[in-house]
């Protein structure tokens, strides 16, 4: 198997190795008395050419819920080893492959197979680039490729018996280890530590207990991961005197905005969800020294806001209110705008406190705190 590509990359090394090894093996049976190797024959008995007939199963919430977990699973698992497959295969032949069509075609696949005592299918990295290094770069490929497995099934299963035991092992020696990524593992462990933590756990509960375990856990480890990682990097800034509004942006024209006495500006830099709200309500506690007249809170860049974003939203506003306070709302972009109207923010806040950039917002706030001054004063 690893010499066939020193002679060319385009003889189908397994292969050979199968038929050479199988040849041997019946030859020296045949000719050296009390030589025996374990064939697929002897393991397995002689294996059936007939199709398996349709079966069902009983529908029943017991068996949904015995088959949803790993059933789950095992779609996620194929999804992205499929995706991962077809990414692979453009990056070498330069194509575009559509994920939608891959993934409808192989949960059509995956409903049917079953009936007939099939296992789940995804496409896969290891067949894939043989085939793209025999020369196949179309669909028409996959299809030969089923076809000719089909014709084996049919008229060559006496012989597929016997095929030696140790070749096979062979051959899913070679198939592990180029599908083990070997190097790709040694680059991820120069990665950051998180993603390092989600290889080694989903690895070792792999090896341990079982495949569907360690990928569910992995997921979930991951996605906890992710959404620290988000929190951590956004940021929230509080701005009182002076503020240049086009901060943090690429323009090179600077317009520096005077906050009045009394206007507190808090900017939020990321998405707005459940662990960036609580960690803004902990700023804006630990940052007022005084109780301010205007609260300024600027989202242009907030591309999404979940619903304990838009609930704190709420109980800050409301709470603002009961101590007289104004809250005004900045470059609110188009979809979050959308979303804290549906949830009646915007007409808790009032329509026209809400602003499309950060000069409005100010002006209006400053008016408003002045105007507050001067009743004070009165």
């Amino acid at each position: 198997i690893t010499a066939t590509p020193l002679i060319s990359k385009k003889l189908p090394g397994s292969l050979i190795a199968i038929i050479v090894v199988t040849a041997a093996t019946f030859l020296l049976e045949r000719f050296l008395p009390g030589f025996n190797v374990e064939t697929i024959g002897d393991r397995f008995g002689a294996l059936s050419t007939d199709i398996p007939a349709p079966q069902g199963f009983e529908f029943t919430m017991n068996s949904v819920n015995l088959l949803l977990p790993s059933a789950f699973t095992i779609a996620i698992l194929c999804a992205i080893e499929s995706l991962l497959s077809a990414t692979v295969a453009d990056g070498v032949t330069g194509s575009r492959t559509n994920s939608n069509t891959e993934l409808i075609g192989q949960g059509i696949a995956n409903i049917v197979v079953p009936f007939f005592g099939g296992i789940p299918v995804t496409g896969a990295i290891a067949r894939t680039m043989t085939n793209i290094t025999n020369g196949g770069r179309t669909p028409v490929a996959g299809i030969v490729h089923t076809l000719v497995l089909l014709l084996i099934f049919l008229f060559m299963m006496p012989l597929i018996n016997m095929v030696p035991m140790s070749c096979l092992a062979a051959v899913l020696i070679v198939v592990a280890y180029n599908m083990s990524g070997w190097r790709t593992v040694v680059g991820i462990m120069h990665s950051p530590k998180s993603d390092v933590s989600v290889l080694v756990v989903t690895f070792l509960l792999t090896v341990i207990f079982d495949l569907t375990i360690a990928i569910e856990i992995g997921l979930l480890l991951a996605i906890i991961l992710f959404l620290r990682r988000v929190m951590e990097n956004t940021q929230i800034r509080v701005y009182s005197e002076q503020l240049d509004a086009a901060e943090g942006s690429d323009t090179t024209l600077h317009e520096v905005l005077d906050v009045a006495k009394g206007v507190e500006v808090y900017e939020i830099d990321g998405p707005f969800f459940f662990g960036v709200a609580t960690k803004f309500d902990e700023i804006m506690r630990s940052s007022m020294s005084e109780k301010p007249v205007v609260r300024i809170i600027r989202m242009r860049r907030v591309p999404f806001i979940d619903a304990t974003g838009v609930h704190n939203l709420e109980l800050l506003v409301r709470s603002s209110q009961k101590l007289g306070i104004h809250v005004v709302l900045s470059g609110v972009s188009e979809q979050v705008h959308n979303v804290l109207s549906k949830a009646g923010i915007e007409d808790l806040v009032g329509a026209d406190h809400v602003c499309d950039h950060i000069t409005r917002a100010v002006i209006m706030a400053n008016r408003i705190a002045e105007s507050s001054a001067r009743h004070n004063t009165l």
